[in-house]
């Protein structure tokens, strides 16, 4: 018999908020209630898009906004297409730092882009996140957190305190507007807290989880 399609868990929020960490922590809690489940992330999460993700993210070519977008979608495509569509449909779950939101924010709300023409992108992949998860931080310690890591900055991170307030404020904006899909999460605090945090909203929304 065909495997039931798994969940497709989605989580965003600016430089900083502790995506990638809250995706594995998450991911290992799924896990350990018996699930199969696929972390993955964006720019990237297959061969042709971690290519993409290299030169969005270098910051050696100045590419202009729609470009720039296209690009985003053009990674997004293939990941959607050669890794998060087959997880799903075998059955996994799968946990992906960043999705279309992301570009929805980054190039639309905080660089100017055009919205509508980023929603229109958006639908045409034909996949929805069953739940999006906004980890929401200050500015301040997001900006902390990043000095703290003592590694080079990307493009994104190089842009500056006022792009992360366009960038915190597009988040909440999104979430606001389809609280259906998405969940906004306090990640001020510690990763373990967060975690909390976050697998009770994926318990609360998705119930299959706490099987």
């Amino acid at each position: 018999m065909k495997p039931p399609p798994g969940r497709f868990i989605t989580l965003e929020g600016g430089e900083g908020a502790g995506k990638s960490t809250q995706a594995r922590l998450l991911s290992d809690a799924l896990r350990a209630r018996g699930l199969t489940v696929l972390t993955t992330r964006e720019p990237g999460g297959a061969p042709g898009a971690e290519i993409l993700r290299g030169l969005l993210l270098s910051g050696d070519v100045a590419w202009s906004l729609p470009a720039e977008t296209l690009l985003h979608f053009a990674a997004r495509a293939e990941h959607v297409e050669k890794t998060i569509r087959p997880a799903l449909a075998a059955g996994s779950w799968v946990v992906c730092d960043r999705f279309y939101d992301s570009t929805m924010v980054y190039q639309g709300h905080a660089l100017g882009g055009d919205r509508a023409t980023i929603a229109t992108l958006a639908r045409l992949l034909g996949l929805v996140p069953d739940l999006t998860i906004v980890l929401d931080v200050p500015v301040p310690t997001a900006l902390a957190r990043l000095r703290a890591r003592g590694q080079a900055a990307d493009r994104y991170e190089r842009l500056g305190a006022a792009f992360f307030e366009r960038v915190r404020t597009g988040f909440l904006e999104v979430a606001a507007a389809e609280p259906a899909r998405c969940a906004v999460v306090d990640a001020e605090a510690d990763a373990a807290t967060v975690a909390v945090r976050v697998l009770a909203v994926v318990e609360g929304r998705l119930s299959a989880a706490a099987g």
